[in-house]
C-alpha cells in the first residue's frame, strides 16, 4: 500500500519537474547555500521548537538532497531505489500513529529548509499535513532599503508578539494593519487563546479563499486576508457559518483582485461626455423614477460640510423634479451606518450617496450585498471596485485663494487652518501656498490643525501675527461667523476676501445625467481592475471660488483669468520646478505632477511652516477619517 502512495507522489514530482522545466523554472527544491547572503550580512538566532507551515518549506539547506525532488516536494526516484523505500516505509509510519520527530531547518525570510527530515516533509506533503514541528534556526539578514527586507523586518516584529509564522504579506505596512484589524495594540503580546482563535479565524477563511483561487491571483493570503477583516469584521468573521464565509468570500472576489494593482485607483477627471443612441437616454432596469438617499454624518444645521452636501440634493429634486426623488438620513454613526444604508435600500433607494470617508467600508458590503445598487462613497484614492467614489479638486480653488492671499498681504505672513491630514488636503495646503509666492515671493504660509490636540488654534494663528487667514471652507447658516474662506482680523471681527465653493450639486446633477443617458456604464473598462474615482473640478463646475465686495477689482480680474486658464487645462497649479521643504521635488520647468502624484502629496511646500501632524497628536474624534483616508508618511 505504502508503495503504492509512493507511486502517486512520484507522478505528481514528474509532472511538476516536467512543467517547470518547460516553463524555465528551477525543477527541483531551493537550495538555502545558493541564495543565502555572504557572510557577515547576517546573523543566526536559534528559534527552538517551532511548528513550522509545511506550505512555507520550499527546499534544502545544502544541495546533497535537493534533486531527490520536485520543486513542490514530491519525490523523483524511481519505484525501485532504497529512497523509494524508506520514503514508503514512512508514509506506512505516518498512516499507523503520525510522523512526530522533529525536523531541523533554518528559516529565511520567512521560508524554511530542511537541514534534516526531507522525506518526513516530502510524506507530509504529501498527505496534506497543515504543519510540522522542527527545530529552526532564523537566518536575519541585515536591514537594507528593499521592500522584501522591509517587510520581513516588520514580520519579525510581529512575531515576536504573536510567535505567528504562517501570515505573510506582499505590501509594507500590512502586519501593523492587522493588529488594528484585529484590535490589538502595536506592542501588546498574545495569549495562548488569542493564537488560537486567530489561526482558527485565518484557516478558514483561507480554506474558501484558496478554494476559489486556484492560483488565480498573485497576492498572498495574508493580503486578502487583511482586506476581508478589514471590510467584515474581526470577530464578526468567527461568527459566520461555513456556508456564509465561502458566500462573502465569492462576492469579495473583485475586491481581491485589486489588491494586485499598484495604480488600484482610476481617476477620472471629467464627466464622460460622450453621446449614446437614443435608446438608452431611459432610466435603467425598467425603473420610472430614481430615487436617491443621501447619508450624512451629522446635521446641515450643525455641520458646514454636511450642509454643503444638504445643497446638493437640493439642487438635485429642482434641477429633475419629474424624475427623481431623493431622501436623506442624518446624524448616523459607525455603529447605525449598516442600518441606515439598509433602510434606504428598503424604502426603495436605487442610488445611494454615502457622504463621508469614514462609511465606505459599510458602503462597500453593501455593494457586495445588493449588486443591483449604485452605491457612492465621497472619498479620494480609495480603492474599492464595489463601488464609485467622489471627490473635487478643491486644490484648483486653493491656489486661487493663496494668490489672492498673496496679493492682499502687507507684511508676507499668512495662515492656512487646516482639518484633517488626509488625502486632498496636503495638496490643498501646498496648492494655497504656491498662489502666495506666485504672486508674492516672499509671502510665508504658517500652517495650523483643528484635528490637533491640546492646541489653540486662533491663539496660535493671533501669535504670528498674519495678514490673512485662510479657515474654513464655508459655515453653515445658523452660524453668525465670518471665519470663513480667506478674510483679514481687524481687531475681533473678520473681513471676508473669498471663499471656496463645493458645489456638489452641479456634481450630482451631471452623476445623474450619465445614469440616465446610460453614461454611467462607459465608464466602466472590462479589462481593467481599478476602481473608479470621480475627481471633478473647475471644469465641471463642481469647484469655484467667490470673490468679496472688499476685493480690488485688479484682483478679481487676476483671479478670473487664473480660474479660466485652470478650467481649460492650459495651467496646472503643479507645473513647473517645486520645492518642497526638505528640497527639490520636480526639476522640470515643462513638466506637471499627475493627478496620482498630487492626490498622494505626502510633503509641505517649501514656504509652509508647519509639519503634518502624526496619529498621535491627532483628537480621538478624527482617526475614523484619518484611518480610512489619512496620508502615511
Amino acid at each position: 500500500m505504502a508503495l503504492s502512495d509512493y507511486t502517486k507522489a512520484y507522478k505528481l514530482g514528474k509532472k511538476n519537474y516536467q512543467y517547470r522545466m518547460l516553463h524555465g523554472l528551477l525543477p527541483t527544491l531551493e537550495v538555502l547555500d545558493d541564495i543565502i547572503p555572504t557572510k557577515g550580512t547576517f546573523s543566526e538566532v536559534p528559534l527552538g521548537l517551532v511548528q513550522i507551515p509545511v506550505d512555507q518549506i520550499v527546499g534544502t539547506k545544502t544541495g546533497g538532497r535537493s534533486n531527490a525532488f520536485a520543486a513542490n516536494y514530491m519525490p523523483i526516484l524511481r519505484e525501485t531505489s532504497e529512497f523509494a523505500r524508506k520514503w514508503a516505509q514512512l508514509s506506512s509510519s505516518h498512516e499507523k500513529e503520525g510522523i512526530r520527530e522533529p525536523i531541523k531547518a533554518f528559516e529565511y525570510m520567512n521560508k524554511f529548509y530542511v537541514l534534516e527530515g526531507n522525506k518526513r516533509v516530502s510524506v507530509m506533503k504529501y498527505y496534506g499535513v497543515v504543519s510540522v514541528p522542527g527545530e529552526v534556526t532564523r537566518i536575519i539578514p541585515n536591514r537594507t532599503e528593499d521592500k522584501e527586507n522591509k517587510i520581513y523586518y516588520e514580520f519579525l516584529d510581529f512575531y515576536e508578539l504573536t510567535k505567528i509564522n504562517y501570515i505573510w504579506f506582499s505590501e509594507e505596512g500590512n502586519f501593523k494593519k492587522l493588529l488594528e484589524a484585529v484590535g490589538k495594540g502595536p506592542e501588546e503580546v498574545w495569549s495562548d487563546d488569542e493564537r488560537l482563535e486567530f489561526s482558527s479565524i485565518y484557516r478558514r477563511f483561507m480554506a474558501e479563499y484558496s478554494a476559489e483561487d486556484k492560483g488565480k491571483l498573485s497576492v498572498t493570503v495574508g493580503d486578502a486576508f487583511l482586506a476581508f477583516i478589514e471590510l467584515y469584521g474581526y470577530k464578526e468573521i468567527d461568527q459566520m457559518t461555513t456556508k456564509e464565509l465561502k458566500e462573502l468570500v465569492e462576492k469579495s472576489w473583485e475586491e481581491f483582485s485589486l489588491l494586485e494593482e499598484d495604480e488600484d485607483v482610476e481617476l477620472k477627471m471629467d464627466p464622460n461626455t460622450e453621446k449614446k443612441p437614443l435608446i438608452n437616454l431611459l432610466l435603467p432596469f425598467g425603473i420610472s423614477r430614481l430615487k436617491v438617499a443621501f447619508i450624512y454624518e451629522k446635521t446641515p444645521g450643525s455641520s458646514a460640510w454636511t450642509y454643503a452636501h444638504e445643497l446638493g440634493r437640493l439642487h438635485l429634486e429642482q434641477t429633475f423634479p419629474e424624475e427623481v426623488s431623493t431622501v436623506y438620513y442624518e446624524n448616523v454613526t459607525l455603529d447605525s451606518i449598516d442600518e441606515r444604508i439598509d433602510e434606504a435600500i428598503a424604502d426603495g433607494c436605487n442610488i445611494i450617496f454615502t457622504t463621508t470617508p469614514s462609511f465606505v467600508q459599510a458602503s462597500v458590503k453593501a455593494a457586495i450585498a445588493n449588486p443591483d445598487i449604485r452605491i457612492l462613497n465621497c472619498s479620494v484614492n480609495t480603492s474599492h471596485r464595489y463601488i464609485r467614489t467622489y471627490y473635487a479638486r478643491m486644490h484648483e480653488a486653493k491656489f486661487l485663494m493663496g494668490a489672492i492671499a498673496g496679493a492682499m498681504s502687507e507684511h508676507n505672513r499668512l495662515a492656512y487652518i487646516a482639518d484633517y491630514p488626509i488625502y486632498g488636503s496636503i495638496a490643498n495646503i501646498n496648492a494655497f501656498a504656491l498662489g502666495a509666492k506666485t504672486i508674492n515671493p516672499r509671502a510665508e504660509v504658517y500652517l495650523e490643525w483643528t484635528a490637533k490636540k491640546d492646541i489653540d488654534v486662533m491663539e496660535n494663528v493671533l501669535d504670528k501675527k498674519v495678514d490673512c487667514i485662510s479657515g474654513k471652507d464655508m459655515v453653515i447658516p445658523e452660524e453668525a461667523s465670518r471665519f470663513f474662506g480667506i478674510y483679514h482680523l481687524e481687531g475681533d471681527t473678520a473681513r471676508n476676501l473669498a471663499m471656496p465653493l463645493w458645489h456638489w450639486g452641479k456634481f450630482y446633477e451631471q452623476m445623474i445625467r450619465t445614469i440616465m443617458d446610460g453614461t454611467w456604464k462607459y465608464d466602466d473598462d472590462p479589462t481593467s481592475k481599478k476602481a473608479i474615482n470621480y475627481w471633478w473640478g473647475m471644469s465641471a463646475g463642481v469647484i469655484d471660488v467667490v470673490c468679496s465686495q472688499y476685493l480690488p477689482l485688479g484682483t478679481k480680474r487676476l483671479v478670473e483669468l487664473l480660474k479660466e486658464t485652470i478650467s481649460t487645462g492650459k495651467f496646472n497649479p503643479f507645473s513647473g520646478i517645486l520645492y518642497s521643504q526638505d528640497g527639490i521635488v520636480q526639476d522640470d520647468p515643462g513638466k506637471s505632477l499627475s493627478p496620482e502624484e498630487i492626490v498622494t502629496m505626502d510633503w509641505l511646500a517649501e514656504n509652509v511652516i508647519g509639519s503634518i501632524p502624526k496619529e498621535e497628536e491627532l483628537k480621538e474624534q478624527s482617526k475614523p477619517v484619518v484611518s480610512q483616508q489619512g496620508i502615511e508618511k
